[in-house]
């Protein structure tokens, strides 16, 4: 799911790739709408076969007809934004209703807090956590075991981007120092006394964004960075995906997969990376596992049992609902990220100013790995440690998570058991850690302060 999913890009053939990328869109876009009447009636056939009036319903043949219409719309229909389903959580035993807010908005992101409605405030503390979800083809619903894992001893907060097709041009554009800023502006939002956790993706301008605020002496600087499974440096271990974002260069994306969004959307004519061309390249990587899992869905389907198929319909209803990405966020991330390894090279600037990882001394730092992760390589999240060398040896961790690949890192049941509850740990002893600094800094000024009164 990370920005470097380029091993099932679509290729096209001849040398001018943009004068076949730019009507693709438009194409795709009519092939839906050609396609209403087709979906309405197999969704009509499938109904008229699953009557219990019928009583072709009952039979194989009937089973099968029903079965075979479901999956061609399901197969044809394009997926929305799936929503979080996220109502309650439970906080020291009790069930607690959860609201979920929006408290920071731009044109291409909403800042979501899951506020928990107490009672009574809950003993343990609360840390506060800024989850950034990846900007990467997916929404970030697909962390939704990530919400829920920490919900019940920590007060979350999400970042949501928003489809670049629902953006109108009007708004500007976006890239990778507009993804900084917005950082910056969310965390000055929240406050001090925040933890970052990086999913994928936003290593990188999260090690920038705080690099940035550090060296300003920012007052606002998270107390911890948690960088999951990103791409600090691909240079080390490099996966498929990164030797083929540096084979290509960002000339060949830019050619291949940029086009334009068709009217009627509200971001007619912006640049964007289409998600049905990412998901061409998601689903490309694993073809045979996706034919044979609509396969059964089918024999699930006929057979009757509901629990297998419905479990395939809540993944694939996540899965294949990706949104667009804006042109000048992707190419310059591939530029940036996976082509120049600015960052880990000393060479990547944010709006003409250098940025330091060697600047970072006040934000804890925590990397986690996946043992079997083919996106990120085993090592290229543990490359932060170098570049960011003056946090305190009290105040970093590194964890490589045995027998995960990438999706595994942030979610599942070895994510739930082994992993969240070490970020809680690091999370409650970095913010003992930096309570205890701000103490003992606060009375040394003080004393200070009281010398040179004293004097005068």
């Amino acid at each position: 799911m990370a920005i470097g999913e380029f091993g099932g890009a679509p290729t096209t053939p001849g040398q001018n790739g943009t004068l076949l990328s730019t009507p693709l869109y438009w194409f795709y876009e009519m092939s839906h709408v050609a396609l209403n009447p087709s979906r309405a009636w197999a969704d009509a056939t499938r109904l008229f076969f699953k009557n219990p009036v019928n009583p072709l319903s009952f039979t194989t043949y009937g089973k099968s007809i029903a079965a075979a219409c479901e999956l061609f719309e399901r197969s044809t229909r394009r997926y929305g934004r799936p929503e979080w389903l996220i109502s309650s959580t439970t906080v020291g035993g009790e069930r607690v209703p959860v609201q979920i807010k929006t408290v920071w908005e731009r044109p291409f992101c909403r800042l979501l807090h899951f506020e928990r409605i107490f009672d009574r405030e809950p003993n343990r503390p609360q840390p506060r956590l800024l989850i950034v979800a990846p900007m990467s083809g997916h929404y970030p619903t697909l962390l939704r075991g990530t919400v829920e894992a920490f919900l019940p001893n920590h007060d979350v907060y999400v970042t949501e981007w928003i489809d670049a097709r629902m953006v109108p041009p009007s708004e500007g554009g976006f890239d990778l120092d507009d993804y900084i800023d917005y950082l910056i502006a969310m965390l000055h939002t929240l406050g001090g006394e925040t933890h970052v956790i990086a999913v994928c993706q936003p290593s990188v301008p999260v090690v920038a964004a705080v690099s940035l605020m550090e060296a300003d002496d920012d007052p606002h600087v998270p107390t911890s960075m948690v960088l999951m499974g990103g791409p600090i440096d691909t240079r080390v271990n490099p996966t498929a995906v990164n030797d083929l974002a540096e084979k290509r260069g960002t000339d060949w994306f830019r050619n291949h997969v940029i086009t334009k969004v068709p009217f009627p959307n509200p971001g007619f004519m912006r640049d964007v990376y289409p998600g049905f061309l990412q998901l061409n390249g998601f689903v490309s990587m694993n073809l045979a596992r996706h034919i044979e899992a609509h396969k059964q869905l089918f024999l699930h389907l006929v057979r009757g049992d509901g629990d297998s198929a419905q479990k395939h319909k809540e993944f694939y209803d996540e899965y294949l609902a990706v949104m667009d990405l804006a042109a000048e966020f992707y190419l310059q991330t591939v530029e940036v990220v996976f082509v120049r390894h600015a960052l880990p090279l000393g060479e990547m600037t944010h709006r003409g100013r250098p940025i330091d990882p060697g600047r970072i001394r006040r934000t804890g730092l925590l990397t986690i790995e996946g043992e079997h992760d083919d996106i990120s390589g085993v090592g290229q999240t543990e490359a932060a440690h170098a570049l960011c060398a003056n946090v305190p040896a009290d105040r970093r961790a590194h964890w490589l998570q045995p027998g995960v690949g990438h999706y595994g890192v942030f979610n599942g049941s070895r994510f739930r058991a082994e992993i969240a509850p070490r970020i809680a740990d690091f999370v409650l002893s970095v913010g003992h850690i930096s309570r205890a600094s701000r103490n003992t800094f606060a009375k040394r000024r003080s004393h200070n302060g009281s010398s040179a009164l004293h004097q005068v």
